[in-house]
């Protein structure tokens, strides 16, 4: 499809790629990984020709159709979301308003015995031929199916997108591309902005879209489930590895290991060189020696390692006074902003060395919750309690409100210091990859992803028994994200954390607070655990949708009719119809059995801490729930065939 050759780009004075030569084919599914900045972004732009300025060549083979997710919207104001999704078919909408023309003129014009009405026939079959190939009459129903699974309602769709905030509208824009079926698609974070149950259905998308795929992400689970090739870009290069994520961190480790080797061998044979050099410079007879050798040194390619294990990194929280055993108690809390009521009627404890994570849909309350537990929100109804000896640390989604523009990095950090961690602030910001003179960069400079490794950086240099941690991956790199979540493992407080992200969030909580619809619901188990329970109601929730798209559609959902017998005709069923439908009543009354034991487990809760063999018998009847619910769909699926 594309062929890549001796690719070069020169960047502030120096190559940030150079001699690159790779090609992607048919059905390729390519993840770029690298350290920010490293030119993951930058490729993309070159494969689409936003950049042109390079050494090289980029040659599509054939009529190669690409699409490219920007980061920069331009809507028309006052479309609706369903009519700006609609803006992906172009072409298709072009070739409808040429048929309505065309038929217009069929109907007005009468010279029937013209060769122009002749032609204005024949581009009328020639229309309808490429509409029908292109499947333009039967759009909506995949319009339908995307917008939903990017996490849109029913009701939305006929909403202006002006209503809609930056993150949603990026969704519409997705959607679009995904409408498009290009050839070659370039999505350069497209989770970003999406749920933990979008990225899911997007991931799903993804692995059965028909053409091929070249993505930047940070979410290593994603990009293992996506893609079938990794490229690695490192010191000016691209490394090509025919395998996923996570085999290719297996290779690349086999492949730093022979680096490493090769770097030794060339920094003896590089000081034996200086030696020689050094030896026989002075000397008459052998001065052109030297030379010769002073040349072929500086001719010499330097092997470089990138170095990126974060095991090294010892990194902890400073120890701070054991609170009470209660950290947080709510009672019928609630937020609205103006007359949209974010969530109400929320009841919790949370006691000390509980790990909770925060989950559900955007603009569901996850971040007003930790705003109120933070004190950055005092306007709400309810009450909450924070417990004795509580001291919270507070990372916020958005750190431009929190960093001072004018001042250093350093001075950033020196400032969060106490008296006991002044003398390691240096070494800390170096753990967190600001080494050299990055210490002197103002904070007004700092990329989004230097900004959170900073933010982080200032949290651990004081004392926090309780940390409330909204999004603390955005735009952080797979590195800076272990690093954090090895800081995160070994805290010993109370920890609440907001993220989208499923591998960083696996081992750090034990509790999922759910917001959903304008509620809060306590899910006991890990972020596995809860997933396997969304995937099912995810299934039920899209289904009752596109029941309410049929209602708004004026489109009765079909209903099965059964005959009513009539004289000798008479309805049949078999015997083992019979025991399918036997089965079916005895696993619905079992799964009904199971559901209210559990709910009623759940709200003693609620009043009192459960023992381990309560949990125990809780987690039991999940899994029996769980197998009832799969052999109710089996059958289910037995009973229709």
């Amino acid at each position: 499809m594309i062929s890549v050759q001796n690719l070069g780009l020169h960047h502030s004075g120096n190559y940030l790629f150079q001699n690159v030569n790779f090609t992607i084919k048919k059905d390729d599914k390519i993840g770029l990984v690298g350290k920010n900045g490293a030119g993951k972004s930058t490729l993309l732009k070159m494969i689409t020709g936003e950049i042109n300025f390079y050494e090289g060549s980029i040659v599509p083979e054939g009529n190669v159709t690409m699409g490219f997710l920007k980061q920069d919207l331009d809507f028309v104001k006052g479309r609706t979301v369903w009519d700006e999704t609609m803006q992906a078919f172009e072409q298709i909408n072009a070739m409808k308003n040429e048929l309505d023309e065309v038929n217009h003129q069929l109907v007005t014009r009468t010279d029937y015995e013209s060769q122009a009405y002749e032609n204005i026939i024949h581009r009328m079959t020639e229309l309808n031929d490429l509409l029908m190939h292109y499947d333009a009459y039967n759009l909506e129903g995949d319009v339908e199916k995307i917008l939903l699974g990017l996490g849109f309602k029913a009701d939305d769709f006929h909403k202006i997108t002006d209503e809609f905030s930056g993150g949603w509208r990026m969704r519409i824009e997705l959607a679009k591309l995904l409408l498009q079926k290009n050839d070659l698609m370039l999505l350069d974070e497209p989770t970003n902005h999406l749920d933990m149950e979008s990225i899911i259905w997007l991931e799903s998308f993804l692995k059965d879209y028909p053409g091929s795929i070249v993505l930047v992400s940070h979410d290593k689970q994603f990009m293992t489930s996506v893609c079938n090739r990794t490229f690695d870009i490192n010191n000016k290069k691209v490394d090509d590895y025919k395998a996923n994520y996570t085999k290719y961190l297996e290779l690349s480790l086999e492949r730093k290991e022979k680096q490493i080797q090769a770097k030794k061998n060339q920094d003896v044979e590089i000081k034996q060189m200086e030696d020689n050099i050094n030896r026989f410079r002075a000397s008459a007879t052998k001065s052109s020696f030297a030379q010769s050798l002073i040349k072929k040194l500086d001719k010499l390619e330097r092997i470089e390692v990138d170095t990126d294990d974060v095991s090294k990194f010892n990194i902890r929280f400073q120890p701070a006074v054991t609170p009470g055993k209660v950290v947080f108690e709510a009672k019928n809390l609630g937020k609205a902003y103006g007359k949209k009521q974010i969530f109400d009627g929320v009841d919790f404890f949370i006691e000390r060395g509980q790990r909770i994570a925060l989950l559900g849909q955007n603009g569901q309350g996850k971040t007003t919750l930790a705003k109120i537990l933070s004190g950055e929100i005092t306007d709400y109804s309810g009450e909450w309690n924070l417990g004795h000896n509580v001291n919270i640390g507070y990372f916020a989604q958005n750190q431009e409100e929190v960093l001072t523009p004018n001042k250093t990095v350093l001075e950033e950090a020196e400032d969060s210091a106490t008296e006991e961690t002044r003398p390691r602030v240096r070494d800390l910001l170096g753990s967190f990859l600001f080494q050299g003179d990055d210490v002197t960069k103002k904070t007004k400079v700092l990329s989004g992803g230097e900004r959170n490794r900073l933010a982080l950086c200032k949290l651990l240099l004081r004392p926090f028994n309780t940390l409330i941690m909204d999004e603390p991956t955005n735009h952080l790199d797979i590195q800076s994200k272990e690093i954090i979540k090895l800081a995160l493992q070994k805290f010993e407080g109370t920890l609440i954390v907001i993220s989208h992200d499923r591998e960083f969030l696996q081992g750090l909580s034990d509790k999922i607070f759910e917001f959903r619809d304008g509620t809060m619901k306590e899910f006991l188990g890990d972020i596995n655990d809860y997933l396997a329970f969304r995937q099912k109601e995810s299934i039920r929730e899209v289904s009752a949708e596109k029941s309410k798209l049929q209602e708004m559609r004026n489109e009765p959902v079909a209903e099965k009719v059964i005959e009513k017998p009539i004289e000798k005709k008479m309805v049949i069923v078999s015997k083992d119809q019979k025991n399918i439908q036997n089965k079916i009543k005895k696993v619905e009354e079992k799964i009904s059995e199971l559901e209210l034991k559990i709910e009623d487990m759940e709200a003693t809760f609620i009043t009192e801490n459960p023992s381990a063999e309560t949990l125990e018998t809780y987690n039991s009847r999940k899994a029996d729930l769980d197998l009832a619910l799969q052999e109710w769909e089996f059958l289910g699926t037995q009973l229709e065939g």
